[in-house]
């Protein structure tokens, strides 16, 4: 929520629920490695690749000037016939390029290795000029937005949340996001990216605009005077605090003028929950129903359901059954809820929905890194995002859209706020970029995701600001992969597992494949064991994440350890060495790691 000196407006927020990553201190043993595991090297790569982890899908070929398959098209159909025949691939000839070069086309679903093996073949061909991928370019310029360098929490290398990385695979597009706020205000660069809302405000003393609950969710304005909302709380002019809100999520991108949207391919659907003086849980809960899909009394379906919740709104105290139960409903009907953690700075166990669980909660960062002055913080954040700090300088702000009516409407602006209102849409807007990449995904996979890929806080933050600081360029990428390939690498040399000891680790080096892990990796353990309750089994990721395969327990008397464990690896770069952990906790028994193995 924007730092206001009001307490009356509730936030949802919840301890995101994931495991955690298990590290213990190790002994590294080193083991054979199955010598047909297929090379890969920056030459091939780029000899085989249409963009950075995708095997080309074409090839252009360049014969020399007296071949017959630089003047035929006959001919340069049947050389590809003929090469893929030889490759085992089903190639065919496309058309013919402004230069003479032929356009080959590879067929579906070939790896690098098997590219390579097309291009062998050409390369062999004495009447062949050249033969290279058909590579795939995208724009390496920055938004043409006007105030777009006004916008370092997206793109600055220190303490912004590394959006541009994500834009060359994902806007948002096909997501619709519910922004509970206080309405929406007309704004230009708002305005292609706003969808049907609803105003969800009951009580006329806080809707400002005469009436009760309709379809029309325009913020009016929220302003206020001197102890109308409370005894010695001083006046306040109109927040239009949900136009900025949306702005940082969806402003529309490459209009040249204003600013960019995180996620500029999504929509927005206002519904307003806050008037003068804030809002009530009970039109909270009902607005988090509807826009989840869910059906609310006296209001029509919604023909606009948010697969993402933003509510940069909060409250003090507990969060409630009422509350909770509502926030649970749209997580199982498949929306992902985000929620402010506060401004108080205080521990978000004391304000809610900040303490609510399935939401994924959000804690503010300033312009360095660290936590914001005003943030709260505590076990039950999920995740920091940029939230902005304007005491050291307006510019160190999170820059969107607004009004410049100091009450009621005006004309339309751009201003810096900061708070962790303004961190809120930031997650809100990465979750649109997951879902838009990957449809299939829940919002326990996204949160669990979103802080897996987190980098570590570049600056201070004392009592618990999450996972770190989300990148979105890295979460993206981790979600689009995933597509299993059956590809086996395995290790067969034999390490002795030391009786109540150290634990011992065999690598597996995984090279030649594109993308991320498969989400059901394979994992093949064969272990010989007496009283296996012994064993406690991790593997180790790349990037030194862990994921635990078996625990120990003093109930499992059985001898060895001989099965597949499935792993969701998605997230997962899959090239990289891998590695077995096995533990003996206990004395007394004594094994052997035979074999284990990876099946992508």
């Amino acid at each position: 929520m924007r730092t206001s000196p009001s307490t009356r407006r509730r936030r949802i927020s919840a301890a995101a629920v994931s495991a955690a990553l298990f590290t213990a201190a190790t002994a590294t043993v080193a083991v054979a490695q199955d010598t047909s595991a297929p090379a890969a090297s920056a030459d091939l790569a780029a000899r085989t690749e249409a963009a950075p982890g995708a095997p080309a899908e074409r090839l252009i070929v360049g014969y020399k000037s007296g071949a017959a398959e630089a003047k035929s098209n006959k001919a340069a159909e049947a050389d590809a016939v003929a090469k893929g025949k030889e490759a085992g691939e089903s190639l065919d000839f496309q058309r013919r390029l402004g230069t003479g070069a032929a356009l080959v086309d590879l067929g579906e679903d070939l790896t690098r290795t098997d590219v390579a093996d097309v291009i062998a073949e050409y390369q062999a061909d004495p009447q062949v000029a050249y033969v290279v991928p058909d590579r795939l370019n995208k724009p390496k310029a920055d938004p043409n937005d006007t105030d777009y360098a006004k916008q370092w929490d997206l793109f600055e290398a220190t303490a912004g949340m590394n959006v541009p990385g994500a834009w060359t695979t994902s806007t948002g597009t096909g997501v619709t996001v519910a922004v509970i706020d206080t309405g929406y205000v007309t704004h230009s660069d708002l305005a292609a990216n706003i969808v049907g809302g609803y105003d969800f405000i009951s009580d006329t003393a806080v809707s400002v605009d005469g009436n009760g609950r309709d379809s029309n969710p325009a913020d009016p304005g929220d302003w206020y005077n001197a102890n109308e909302c409370g005894s010695g709380v001083p006046a306040s002019n109109s927040s239009w605090h949900g136009t900025h809100v949306a702005g940082t999520i969806a402003a529309v991108t490459n209009n040249s003028k204003g600013m960019a949207g995180i996620a500029y391919g999504a929509k927005i659907s206002p519904l307003r929950v806050l008037g003068k003086c804030g809002g009530y849980d009970s039109d909270i809960i009902d607005a988090i129903t509807w826009a989840s899909g869910g059906t609310v009394s006296g209001v029509p379906a919604n023909t606009n359901v948010a697969k993402v919740i933003n509510m940069s709104l909060g409250g003090d105290g507990a969060c409630t059954s009422a509350t909770q139960s509502a926030i649970t409903a749209a997580v199982n009907r498949g929306t992902t809820v985000v929620v402010a953690a506060g401004n108080e700075n205080d521990n978000v166990a004391n304000h809610s929905p900040g303490n609510c669980n399935n939401v994924i909660s959000v804690a503010a960062t300033n312009r360095t890194g660290a936590k914001a002055s005003y943030s709260n913080y505590g076990s039950l954040v999920d995740i920091s995002a940029p939230g902005g700090q304007t005491s050291t300088g307006t510019a160190n702000g999170i820059y969107s859209t607004l009004n410049s009516g100091t009450k009621t409407p005006s004309t339309e602006s751009y201003a810096y706020y900061q708070g962790t209102s303004m961190a809120t849409p930031h997650i809100a807007g990465l979750v649109a970029l997951l879902k838009s990449a990957n449809s299939s995904l829940t919002p326990a996979q996204i949160e669990s995701a979103i802080k897996t890929n987190a980098r570590p806080l570049p600056g201070s933050c004392t009592g618990g600001c999450g996972a770190g600081l989300a990148d979105a360029a890295k979460t993206v990428q981790a979600v689009t992969g995933g597509t299993g390939t059956g590809t086996v690498f395995s290790s067969t040399g034999s390490v002795a597992i030391p009786d109540g000891g150290a634990a011992i680790e065999s690598p597996i080096t995984v090279t030649g494949l594109t993308g991320n892990a498969p989400a059901a990796l394979q994992v093949g353990v064969n272990i010989t064991h007496t009283y296996r309750g012994d064993l406690v089994i991790d593997l180790v990721a790349p990037d030194g994440s862990t994921y635990r395969l078996k625990s120990s327990s003093s109930s499992d008397s059985a001898d060895n350890v001989n099965t597949t464990y499935t792993v969701n690896a998605s997230s997962e770069v899959a090239n990289g060495t891998w590695k077995l952990r096995v533990q003996d906790v206990y004395s007394a028994d004594i094994g052997t790691l035979n074999s284990w193995k990876l099946t992508f």
